[in-house]
């Protein structure tokens, strides 16, 4: 080829391959082609090498045949799709295959692409509709299989007595402060007792038939835990009678929640929690395991009374954080709790919290003179195994013969139906059953844990009747029990059944409207949802929410999504929040732990 001509026409390619450039109307108004994870940058630059053209007929070209001959540069927010519809669907063939693993990673990747790529999804119909097919499927899919089988919902909590107690205002009755003070200066005790109108006025309402239902609650379910946190609070060098902080805040409820999200006995928030080694996953939420609550609440509490050289200031902070009772005695200059509380530096509900743990103390030491009776239930008794994989908790409970409620109250920080994947999680089962429990849970291959169950035969059933219950046929509980299909089943007899995969479990998008008082972890809390999933399906760089906001959460049994959802709500209007939630009301100020 001559040297002109070969000229010519590359000059004649590179300007096809400019024009068709400048076709890609995104990449030339947004300037997002290099954003576009999917896209492999390695092989763009390739694409934009012109190819190597033979000995061709050259006076026949046209330029519509020469730009054929440029290398096509595929629309970015196409492309996008693309790959996003083949890693989606890539996802789909590995957890259809059982791969789950491989699944999760494709369908993170799908999900990634599209919430990095620089487009927003809401912004294109096609990239919405894919948005949302994904999102749906894929949080559908993780709760059926990535979650343990069918157990995915979160065991219900109860509402934290301090949010109900804490805000309320008492008359004093005068007849009760003699009492007081001649209790203060006669029992024991290693905090400092303190009698004034503040804490007059709470053991005034601890007197009413609602404030003995909670301090009779309180001190029944304390039998449970008092000698394991008498315990702990000694080996911690705190005092004994940090007990009824746990006691205010919980009434003794593992369960507990409050509306800003704090859990447990001890009301921890999620990243204090995490600050003393409580830790909270899909599975577990250590805030509500009763023994690592206790010794992470005393090293805590340990620690503030470190920093203020008081425990009223240090339960002050216990509730409110360090910093707001720090910023409280700078503006003052007094580091006492009860000029801070006249000065009405504290929120309402620190400034109530302190008199509320003192009533309770007073009335607990000396419960038969103010009229309480109730009969403190005892320690219970467990033994500890380490299954080593999940499992489930319906095929432990079927085991060894026990409800799965009982299970659950001896495993509260559990929260789901299925242990964790984790080798060195103890299991609490009742005391005595840890070798039955280890000698028939080897029948099972441990990979069928969290999906195989255990049926113990009634009189009448049939094994096509067991089958249909468990929806699977007779051939494969005869084939996994070693059975003839036709043999008479024995009363009282267990058979293994095999399980299939249940029944998908489609998530539910629900707008949640941001109300004064809320946090982000404090939501997130309220929907069992991660807090980095909040804030990746609304495009949240950092943490902060503000009143009047409306967050998409992708949760299962939620709510139906509220529509039209206004940008600036009126003040008569809630939001709608799933029925396993605390009870709706306005969020304290106060921040627990």
């Amino acid at each position: 080829m001559r040297p002109k001509l070969r000229t010519r026409l590359y000059a004649t390619i590179l300007a096809a391959l400019a024009l068709a450039v400048g076709g890609c109307e995104d990449a030339a108004k947004h300037g997002v082609q290099a954003h576009v994870p999917a896209l492999n940058p390695a092989n763009a630059a390739a694409a934009q090498v012109p190819a190597k053209v033979g000995e061709l007929p050259l006076r026949k070209l046209s330029p519509q045949w020469l730009a054929a001959l440029a290398p096509r540069v595929p629309n970015p927010k196409e492309y996008l799709i693309a790959r996003v519809e083949a890693k989606f669907a890539s996802g789909e063939q590995n957890y259809k295959a059982g791969h789950l693993e491989a699944a999760r990673r494709d369908f993170d990747d799908a999900v990634d692409w599209l919430l990095t790529s620089g487009y927003d999804p809401n912004s294109d119909p096609k990239l919405s509709e894919l948005f949302h097919r994904v999102v749906d499927t894929v949080y559908g899919y993780e709760l059926q299989a990535f979650r343990a089988g069918d157990g995915f919902q979160e065991a219900p909590a109860v509402p934290a007595p301090i949010d109900e107690v804490a805000e309320m205002t008492f008359p004093v009755d005068p007849r009760l402060k003699a009492r007081a003070e001649e209790a203060a200066k006669n029992i024991s005790h290693d905090l400092p007792l303190t009698v004034n109108d503040e804490v007059l006025s709470f053991l005034n309402f601890f007197q009413t038939p609602r404030g003995r239902a909670i301090v009779e609650t309180g001190l029944r379910r304390s039998g449970r835990y008092r000698e394991m946190i008498a315990r702990v609070l000694h080996e911690e060098g705190v005092p004994q009678d940090l007990i009824y902080l746990a006691q205010a805040e919980s009434a003794f409820q593992p369960l507990a929640l409050s509306r800003a999200g704090a859990r447990g006995i001890w009301q921890f928030v999620a990243y204090r929690g995490m600050e003393y080694g409580l830790r909270h996953t899909w599975w577990i939420d250590e805030r509500q395991d009763p023994e690592k609550a206790t010794r992470a609440a005393a090293q805590h509490l340990r620690d503030l009374y470190g920093q203020f050289g008081d425990w009223y200031l240090a339960m002050a902070a216990y509730n409110c954080g360090p910093g707001n009772v720090q910023k409280g005695i700078e503006r003052t200059g007094y580091a006492d709790f009860w000029e801070l509380y006249k000065r009405n530096v504290l929120p309402r509900e620190t400034k109530n919290y302190v008199p509320i743990i003192l009533a309770l103390t007073l009335i607990a030491k000396d419960a038969a003179h103010y009229g309480i009776q109730a009969d403190p239930e005892q320690p219970v008794p467990t033994d500890v195994v380490k299954p080593g994989r999940a499992i489930d908790l319906r095929l432990v409970a079927e085991t060894i013969d026990v409800d799965v409620d009982t299970l659950r109250g001896l495993n509260p920080a559990l929260l789901r139906l299925a242990t964790p994947d984790d080798p060195s999680f103890e299991l609490h089962l009742p005391v005595g059953s840890a070798e039955k429990f280890s000698a028939e849970i080897a029948d099972i291959p441990a990979d069928k844990w969290v999906s195989w169950r255990r049926h113990r035969i009634e009189a009448g059933e049939t094994l096509s009747s067991i089958a249909k219950k468990y929806r699977v046929t007779p051939a494969a509980i005869s084939d996994a029990n070693n059975l003839d299909r036709h043999a008479a089943l024995d009363v009282g007899e267990k058979l293994i059944i095999p399980a299939a995969a249940p029944a998908e479990s489609k998530s539910r998008l629900v707008r949640y409207r941001v109300r004064k008082g809320d946090t982000l972890g404090g939501i997130a809390d309220r929907f069992s949802v991660p807090t980095e999933d909040v804030r990746k399906w609304n495009h949240m760089k950092t943490n902060h929410v503000s009143r009047g906001m409306v967050l998409r959460i992708y949760t299962v049994g939620g709510a139906p999504e509220i529509s039209p959802v206004h940008s600036r709500p009126k003040t008569s209007s809630k939001a709608r929040i799933p029925q396993t939630t605390s009870p709706s009301g306005q969020a304290s100020a106060a921040i627990h732990n």
